[in-house]
């Protein structure tokens, strides 16, 4: 980034000081979303790619609709009906996009590094959407907005992280910057889906018993990552075995916990709708932060202030006006 460009391609991109600013510009853009006119002008004239090689429905609505809420012009690609369909590469398709001179490009592929090679052949600042198992680092913001939201806080609260960690790019986010804000992580699940030596390698707390998400306040709970496995690998017996064990019911959630997911649901699998559906479900308010947050990332990286300067958009509002 020593060429002025900035980029969240992982959590390793930002440190304490970077998530507390973000959450706080988040929490500014609450009011703007609240408004009968729910547009800003911060990035008027500027523009923003969506460049998404996975299905998605919350991460590539919220980035498209976070990027017109303030004002950018939106173009967004997806990779059926584009010319990946005819073998087009990710560098081509990078390089033609790049000759349009976006601002920001969001990208989500299906192989690790897609983003950091996306960096890499742009001009545009980059956004990491996930690439493969690796990292998804605005879900983890949008989850550590709504854990402060609704607990208040974030030092010492205790998260269990229930399921299919091997798999998941948004364990791996999670893990860390959970850890950098001061949470306490629990890794929970069969010792097959658990990452071998992570427990030395980040410092979590790992366990193969479903009976320790009791001393969690936060249940956070993955789906099966069928996708992601090799054809013929049985992680688990069955998934009705697994969620006998290992799915979050309304038995296994104790009074003052609450449960996260961040979607899409396997209901009566890793979920059951007696949770999913329930006031102790985050679900939603997972995705309404989503918006939000992605809102502040994108201003973010076009305008960043001074480290430790926070911009409060409800001062704001009346020199805006409506958009």
């Amino acid at each position: 980034m020593n060429d002025g460009r900035r980029h969240l391609l992982g959590m390793s991109d930002v440190d304490d000081t970077d998530i507390e600013r973000i959450l706080e510009t988040a929490a500014g853009f609450e009011d703007v979303v609240e408004r009968d006119v729910k547009k800003v002008p911060t990035l008027r004239g500027r523009t923003v790619v969506n460049l998404f090689y996975e299905s998605s429905t919350r991460t590539s609505s919220s980035f498209e609709l976070a990027a017109k809420r303030l004002s950018a012009d939106v173009v967004s690609v997806k990779a059926a009906g584009s010319s990946v369909d005819k073998g087009e590469s990710l560098k081509d398709t990078v390089r033609t996009l790049n000759a349009y001179k976006p601002n920001i490009i969001v990208i989500r592929h299906p192989q690790i590094g897609a983003a950091h090679l996306t960096a890499k052949w742009s001009d545009a600042h980059v956004v990491n959407a996930g690439d493969g198992k690796h990292q998804h680092p605005t879900q983890s913001l949008l989850d550590l907005y709504t854990i402060k939201k609704r607990l208040g806080r974030l030092k010492d609260v205790k998260v269990a992280i229930v399921g299919d960690v091997l798999h998941s790019r948004v364990a791996r986010s999670n893990i860390e910057g959970f850890q950098m804000m001061g949470l306490d992580v629990t890794l929970v699940g069969p010792p097959a889906l658990i990452p071998p030596g992570i427990e030395e390698a980040t410092g979590v707390k790992v366990s193969d018993d479903p009976e320790s998400m009791s001393e969690a306040d936060v249940i956070y709970v993955l789906r099966m990552q069928h996708e992601r496995m090799e054809p013929g690998q049985n992680f688990v017996p069955t998934l009705r075995e697994y969620a006998r064990t290992w799915g979050v019911n309304s038995r296994r959630v104790k009074p003052g916990q609450v449960v996260m997911h961040p979607g899409p649901m396997n209901r009566g699998v890793e979920i059951a709708p007696d949770v999913a559906d329930s006031g102790v479900s985050l679900v939603e308010d997972q995705v309404e932060a989503g918006l939000i947050v992605r809102m502040a990332v994108l201003y973010d990286l076009m305008n960043r202030p001074s480290i430790g300067t926070v911009i409060d958009f409800r001062e704001r509002t009346g020199e805006w006006g409506a958009a």
